[in-house]
C-alpha cells in the first residue's frame, strides 16, 4: 500500500498553488514524488512554499496574461499533470454584479484555466497527461447571492467535461468540485464581507455542510492525488463531489 498513488518522475504544474487548496495539493503532489510548478502572483508565498518542499519551483504568472501563459508552458520540456486550481470570488446578486465585476470572474476562473490547458496541451499530450479541474458545488447548484461565481464555476465544469471528450485516448480529465473549505479565500471572504460578525458566519458556513463542518484543504488534495495516479487510468470525464454530503440531498 506504501507504493499507491506514486507520482515519482512526474512533473505537476498547479495554478494558485501558493495558498490553500493549491498549497495543499502542492505538498502532497511532492511528497508523492512528482517535481511541482507552483504557479501563483504571490512571489513571496510561492517562493516560501517552493523552498519547503523536495522538488518544487515557484514561478510567477498572472494565467490571465496570454503570453504570460505563453512563455511559462514554453519554458518547460516536459509536463504530466495540470491542476487548474487557481480562482476568485465575489458576494452579489445580477442586481448587485456590475459587468466588470462579472468581467474579472471571468478572465481568472474561466479564461485562466483556458489559456493554461491550451498552451500546456502539447506537452500533456506528449505525456498523456492528467488534467484536474478545481470546480465547486457552486458550479452544479445554485447558490444564493453568487451569480458570477456560480456561472464561472459552472463553465469550468463544462470545460472538464468537453475537453475529456475530445481526449479519451490522450489524456485523463476530471473535475473536482468541493463544498466550502477553510482556507485563506474563505477568511479573506469573511474580512471583506462579514468583518464585524465573522464567527457566526464563520459558524454558519461549517453547518452548511450537512457533516457540520468545512472542509480541510488535504482533503481536497488527496482527491487531486488520487485523480492524477496511475490507480485512477479509468477515471475520465468525471465531477467529483467532495462537501460534506451539501449536494446529497
Amino acid at each position: 500500500m506504501a507504493n499507491w498513488f506514486r507520482l515519482d518522475g512526474k512533473v505537476a504544474l498547479v495554478t494558485g498553488g501558493a495558498s490553500g487548496i493549491g498549497e495543499a495539493t502542492c505538498r502532497l503532489l511532492s511528497e508523492a514524488g512528482a517535481s511541482v510548478l507552483i504557479v501563483d502572483i504571490d512571489r513571496p508565498r510561492a517562493e516560501q512554499l517552493a523552498g519547503q518542499l523536495t522538488r518544487a519551483q515557484a514561478r510567477i504568472c498572472d494565467i490571465t496574461d496570454e503570453e504570460q501563459v505563453r512563455a511559462l508552458c514554453s519554458s518547460l520540456d516536459r509536463l504530466d499533470i495540470l491542476v487548474n486550481n487557481a480562482g476568485i470570488g465575489m458576494v452579489g446578486t445580477i442586481e448587485e454584479t456590475e459587468l466588470e465585476d462579472f468581467r474579472r470572474l471571468m478572465r481568472v476562473n474561466v479564461e485562466g484555466a483556458f489559456l493554461m490547458t491550451k498552451y500546456a496541451l502539447p506537452l500533456l499530450l506528449q505525456s498523456k497527461g492528467r488534467v484536474v479541474f478545481i470546480g465547486s458545488v457552486a458550479g452544479l447548484v445554485g447558490v444564493k447571492r453568487r451569480f458570477a461565481y456560480c456561472a464561472t464555476k459552472g463553465a469550468v465544469v463544462a470545460m472538464a467535461r468537453q475537453l475529456a471528450m475530445d481526449y479519451p485516448k490522450q489524456l485523463r480529465v476530471n473535475c473536482i468540485c468541493p463544498g466550502t473549505v477553510h482556507t485563506p479565500f474563505v477568511e479573506g471572504y469573511l474580512e471583506k464581507y462579514h468583518k464585524h460578525e465573522k464567527d457566526i458566519v464563520r459558524e454558519q458556513l461549517h453547518q452548511r455542510q450537512p457533516i457540520g463542518r468545512m472542509g480541510r484543504p488535504e482533503e481536497i488534495a488527496y482527491m487531486v492525488l488520487y485523480a492524477c495516479s496511475d490507480e485512477a487510468d479509468f477515471l475520465h470525464g468525471s465531477v467529483l463531489t467532495i462537501d460534506g454530503g451539501w449536494t446529497a440531498g
